[in-house]
């Protein structure tokens, strides 16, 4: 799909809805809202409670639709963090970023380092690759398990 990421998030979403005909919902405008003025990574479960403290009535399922939609829009990333559940992140205006997973409780710290990044491009200049896309994700402990 297009980058969307230097477009107006909402103004994205609403257009691509009625360009493929797609039922324009409150429910989904409302989720989207939820999503794109979060920071982080949500899973649907964590989305869906911050969406119900708005509108009790949103279902799961209503949350899950969005999210793919919006995934396959561009607007949202789609990561596994190797806990079995799948998290969102925006991705307007995101510059690309790596990820620190702690194994232990779950945190996630986003970090970006030119250095690495340089040397991503050299080691697939080397190899005769053309990198489209990647991501890191580096597991360990953090510091506050570390010293539990």
């Amino acid at each position: 799909m297009k980058d969307h990421r230097h477009a107006d998030p909402r103004a994205t979403l609403k257009a691509y809805i009625a360009k493929h005909g797609l039922k324009t919902s409150r429910q989904r405008e409302l989720i989207a809202e939820v999503f794109f003025s979060s920071t982080g990574h949500l899973s649907v479960d964590e989305l869906l409670e911050r969406v119900r403290a708005q509108d009790a009535r949103v279902g799961q399922a209503t949350v899950y639709r969005t999210m793919k939609l919006l995934a396959e829009i561009g607007l949202a990333g789609a990561r596994q963090f190797g806990d079995g559940h799948t998290r969102y992140e925006p991705l307007q205006a995101a510059e690309h970023h790596d990820h620190l997973i702690c194994t232990s409780c779950g945190r996630i710290v986003e970090f970006h380092n030119t250095q690495i990044e340089e040397l991503q491009a050299r080691v697939a200049k080397q190899h005769g690759f053309v990198v489209t896309h990647h991501k890191m994700e580096l597991y360990g402990m953090c510091a506050d398990c570390r010293r539990k």
